[in-house]
């Protein structure tokens, strides 16, 4: 499923409900609200009043609290998201301890069972400790019985139907972007272990650094493993060369933001032709993807320099990149010496001192795993029926929000607004937790048996994967788990997702006002649905195909202004002479910027929105758009920051809270924003899409 995973997206709102289509006045609630709690929502404590909110719009709203919260060792930044994922992993922790108490009595199979034995083995570390890299050691040896190129390729399919830890390529079952009401087998390129093919390109002292990093890991866990110094770093050497040569190969992420580009669909015959050592007619069945006659491949540039080198380069060359794949992949399910230099390589990435807390780590493990069945544990612990009711009627309101803009833009003609107003009200909307839960079937967890289970889930969860072959495609099906601090847009199926992971401030409290919720889950809310509608959302329609739906005129116009955010982007930097890529963040950028302003119209048409009462000395304006801050108030480590410059397609927090307000009008008379202010842009300059 193509999700709108790190948009930070979210949820749970029961406060009164806007009527967005009878101007000036809002519904009656429909709850009774708690009495107010002695609560500063937004608190001057936590700001930097000495900072002017024309100049660092940011830092006035945060300062203080940030330079009163440094980053936790074990975290590589912090601020309001990571502080309710921490908030919601006490929870799972707690849940998870009970469970595992019970689990040791619940009947094989049932959902305690499952669960409490998946974190009791993962908490386990007297086990682990004694098995050292014992649990591997089969794999290993399997693959130095391979002999020869058709041996490689047996290997490499066995271990991806068994759930092990196959990296040459990526294979997934998704639907046809075309044909969305089909699903169909896609390829994408692989290989690398750096979170992008820059880090392998790039010769500055960070990319250098990492790279090292990677090496080191790659000779600790041969070593690990049995070999000798020597061979150990003869095998990073290899792995290394093979990843780079990969990597050269492998597209940008900037360009597989079109659709376009990585939708190439070959008939299986025709993509023999073009990896003539990968015979797709007899790997498909073995990868269980029998009776396909076409597939869709995403970079098929990759894939003949992948085939290539599977003739070039030695088995025996081939043999060490497939044991650092099982090495790598374990790691963290192996004895502390491996963890520890899995440790040390992620801290060269992200800069994070220390490790996560084992029980907190572990109930990662289990809300990943297992998420559907720990999930219906959290929905009925911290999420209420009614909590899911309320949230489709803030949801609602917004479409209705959105709909009046998009009537009233003045670059867009009337035939390409009716195309744009049939996809907004196809949107599916999903909340808290899904309508059915999976069951996992098949799956066994065994409570002494940590790498075990996590490989009894990797092969449910390939098999539950190809398993929808041919089937009608599963709209009901999920992305994220009930817990998650996340939401998402899919394009094919034209949805937005809302798990019931965020029921807290600073995104929604019952007791908040109008303006503290606007600003904050009812921006999130926009945005979400604003990714329908950004460069890429905006190329499917709605039933969920790749089409253009757009006249060329209204495209022309739309690129312009995206055009816009991308310059304005690019010229921010993050650290050092490092700038904001505006294309690869152009997607995040705009729905920043829709969500906002979608948000904004609809408080408007609160009580509270309509009046001039100050609370703690804001007006309602000036509340909204200091929600909106706090929603982003974080810091990050310097290592953090570098690679998700590279990969990340969202803007670091900061610029998504000052890039997005520099364009939006009623900010400036708010906070009486004038030229000679840092962040002051002309009028004519500030950009509007949606």
């Amino acid at each position: 499923m193509k999700l709108r995973f790190w948009c930070f997206i979210f949820l749970i709102v029961l406060w009164q409900s806007v009527n967005a289509q009878v101007t000036g006045k809002v519904n009656p609630p429909k709850h009774k609200r708690s009495p107010p709690a002695p609560v500063k929502f937004i608190d001057p404590a936590n700001m930097d009043t000495s900072v002017k909110a024309g100049d660092d719009f940011f830092e006035y709203a945060n300062g203080a609290w940030i330079k009163n919260n440094p980053i936790p060792a074990k975290e590589n930044r912090w601020g309001s998201f990571a502080i309710v994922r921490q908030e919601n992993a006490k929870k799972l922790i707690e849940l998870l301890k009970e469970v595992s108490r019970q689990s040791v009595t619940a009947p094989k199979g049932s959902l305690i069972q499952r669960v409490g034995d998946l974190y009791a083995s993962s908490m386990d570390t007297v086990t682990i400790e004694k098995l050292g890299y014992s649990p591997i050691k089969p794999d290993l040896e399997r693959i130095d019985k391979v002999d020869n190129l058709d041996d490689l390729i047996n290997e490499l399919a066995f271990e991806r139907v068994n759930g092990i830890f196959a990296q040459l390529f990526g294979l997934e079952v998704n639907q046809d972007d075309k044909n969305a009401s089909k699903y169909i087998v896609r390829l994408g390129q692989g290989g690398t272990a750096l979170p992008d093919r820059d880090y392998y390109l790039k010769n500055d002292q960070r990319s250098k650094d990492v790279r090292d990093a990677l090496k080191t890991l790659a000779i600790t866990v041969f070593t690990l493993s049995g070999c000798d110094a020597g061979e150990a770093v003869k095998n990073a050497t290899i792995v290394y060369n093979l990843e780079t040569a990969l990597a050269k190969a492998q597209l940008s992420r900037v360009a597989m933001r079109d659709p376009h580009v990585i939708y190439n669909k070959f008939l299986v015959a025709d993509f023999n032709k073009v990896t003539p050592h990968l015979n797709w007619t007899k790997l498909l069945p073995m990868l269980k993807a029998s009776g396909q006659d076409s597939i869709l491949v995403g970079q098929p540039t990759f894939f003949k320099v992948a085939d290539s080198l599977l003739a070039a380069v030695p088995v025996e060359n081939w043999k060490v990149f497939f044991k650092w794949n099982i090495l790598k992949g374990a790691s963290l399910s192996l004895s502390s010496p491996f963890v520890r230099a899995y440790f040390a390589y992620n801290s060269a990435l992200t800069g994070e001192k220390r490790h996560v807390p084992r029980n907190e780590q572990s109930s990662h493990t289990v809300d990943g795993a297992l998420g559907e069945l720990l999930g219906q544990l959290y929905v009925e612990k911290y999420f209420s029926p009614a909590a899911r009711q309320y949230m489709l009627e803030l949801v609602n309101n917004m479409k209705m929000a959105l709909s009046d803009r998009i009537k009233r833009l003045d670059w867009m003609s009337t035939e390409t607004k009716e195309h744009a107003l049939k996809k907004l009200n196809a949107f599916t909307v999903k909340i808290g937790y899904p309508d059915k839960w999976e069951t996992y079937a098949g799956v066994i967890i065994n409570r002494n048996d940590y790498l075990g289970n996590m490989r009894s889930i990797y092969k449910w969860r390939y098999n539950f994967m190809v398993g929808h072959l041919g089937k009608p495609v599963d709209k009901a099906r999920w992305g994220l788990t009930p817990s998650a601090v996340n939401a998402y847009y899919t394009e094919t199926n034209n949805e937005i997702v809302f798990p019931a992971g965020i029921l807290q401030f600073p995104f929604f409290d019952l007791n908040a006002d109008d303006a503290i919720n606007y600003g904050g889950i009812g921006a999130l809310i926009g945005h979400e649905m604003t990714h329908g509608f950004d460069d890429k959302g905006r190329q499917y329609d709605a039933d969920g195909n790749l089409r253009d739906w757009w006249t060329k005129s209204d495209a022309d116009k739309f690129k312009v202004r995206a055009n816009q955010l991308v310059m304005q982007y690019n010229n921010l930097t993050v650290l050092d002479s490092l700038h904001i890529n505006g294309k690869l963040t152009l997607g995040e950028n705009i729905a920043d910027l829709g969500g906002l302003s979608i948000a904004y119209e609809a408080f408007l048409k609160t009580k509270q929105g309509q009046s001039g009462n100050t609370i703690d000395g804001f007006t309602p304006n000036q509340r909204f758009f200091l929600s909106w801050a706090q929603i982003w108030r974080s810091s990050q480590r310097p290592e953090a920051a570098a690679q998700r410059i590279l990969t990340d397609p969202h803007s670091p927090d900061p610029h998504r809270a000052n890039a997005t307000l520099t364009n939006i009008s009623a900010w400036y008379k708010a906070f009486n924003v004038k030229p000679g202010n840092k962040m002051y842009k002309k009028p004519a300059d500030r950009t509007e899409i949606w």
